[in-house]
């Protein structure tokens, strides 16, 4: 029992990890550029401060890291640096989110889902107020019900049915009402995932490939539950959403080529621009953190749908939208410049967060002028 809890805290704290290096990753790309702005790259070799920044981060612990930078079609960008294979898949935690949202959304679009009808209307397990919550407020985790200190998706057997573990949230009481306080990681993706499966007829491993994964080209990604427990993908029929793809940095920049296309990908529409834009709104403007993981609280960090929004307009609509991992994987978009990108590695983010932080300092100074 005890072995088991230490899995629990420990994949709590791997999904936890990654909030507070987003909110570091804007806080000192804008002092840089407000107090000290980043060295000018050479014209010889513009990517010069990147290269730097990572060296820094494999100097950190990182075995080696990749970063790839896009504006449209164009790569500006793609760096190896330290021991890393070009082709690396790894578990990229709390990034899985992002994914997670965009598949339900393309389910919205088809108009078999909806954001703000009650989610009894799809799972009739659940009753009362917590058959009022909302998909909208699952995917903003505004659902009320519980956060990541709880555990209750990560401890679920990974074998059992998304139907199956969205029952087990179901009978528990709602800690908050919906809709009122954000709480980061509880289960309310599970939720989603399971909505989806239940007006589609269709696995979300399944569904996720035939919507996401081969109209983008994604060919080596796949997913699982964190802790496994020795069940392989093709056993796991409760992928873990907030935190279960497995993925390369090439397949998360398709993903973010679809983003930043306003949903287009090798001319099919993945997801509309309705879609890409209900993700990249605030959806917490106005509401208590309830629960944020430690060291986070107090941020002027915000939440849309599955991904943060480090920065937004006066509409509320998000122009730096991220969704990093604890496992090093961090993708970005920055609407303002066009530019769209990855950091990927297999280290605790905590080890290189300062490195990061420069390294997308030299990005924009290098690259965010159109």
């Amino acid at each position: 029992m005890r072995i088991a809890r230490l899995m629990v805290c420990a994949a709590a704290l791997s999904l936890s990890g990654c909030v507070g290096i987003a909110i570091h990753l804007y806080k000192y790309a804008h002092k840089k550029s407000a107090t000290q702005p980043a060295a000018a790259p050479t014209a010889a070799d513009p990517s010069a401060n990147v290269r730097a920044a990572l060296e820094s981060a494999v100097k950190d612990g990182a075995p080696g890291v990749t970063a790839i930078v896009m504006r449209g079609d164009t790569r500006l960008l793609r760096m190896d640096v330290g021991t890393i294979d070009p082709n690396a898949q790894w578990p990229v935690a709390s990034a899985s989110k992002w994914l997670t949202a965009a598949l339900v959304m393309n389910v919205v679009d088809e108009g078999k889902l909806s954001l703000d009808v009650p989610i009894s209307r799809y799972l009739p397990a659940f009753k009362g107020q917590a058959g009022e919550v909302t998909l909208r407020q699952l995917l903003a985790q505004t659902s009320g019900e519980g956060s990541l200190e709880d555990g209750l998706d990560i401890r679920q057997d990974p074998r059992m049915t998304l139907a199956q573990s969205a029952e087990e949230v179901a009978r528990q009481p709602l800690v908050d009402a919906p809709g009122t306080v954000f709480k980061y990681g509880g289960p309310g993706f599970q939720v989603a995932g399971a909505a989806v499966e239940a007006v589609t007829g269709k696995r979300w491993a399944d569904l996720f490939q035939e919507r996401i994964a081969v109209p983008l080209g994604m060919t080596h990604t796949y997913w699982t539950h964190i802790p496994a427990n020795g069940a392989t993908a093709a056993q796991t029929r409760n992928p873990l959403l907030q935190g279960g793809a497995v993925m390369t940095a090439e397949d998360y920049m398709r993903f973010l080529g679809m983003l930043a296309h306003d949903g287009m990908a090798n001319g099919h529409r993945v997801l509309s621009h309705a879609s890409v834009e209900a993700m990249e709104t605030v959806q917490t403007d106005g509401k208590p953190e309830a629960y944020m993981p430690p060291g986070v609280k107090g941020s002027s960090l915000q939440y849309g749908l599955g991904n943060w929004c480090e920065s937004w307009d006066a509409n509320l609509r998000c122009q730096m939208v991220s969704s990093a991992g604890a496992f090093g994987t961090y993708p970005w978009i920055d609407r303002k410049s066009g530019l769209y990108g990855i950091f990927f590695t297999r280290a605790r983010l905590t080890k290189i967060e300062a490195d990061y932080r420069r390294a997308r300092v030299a990005i924009l100074a290098a690259y965010g002028s159109k």
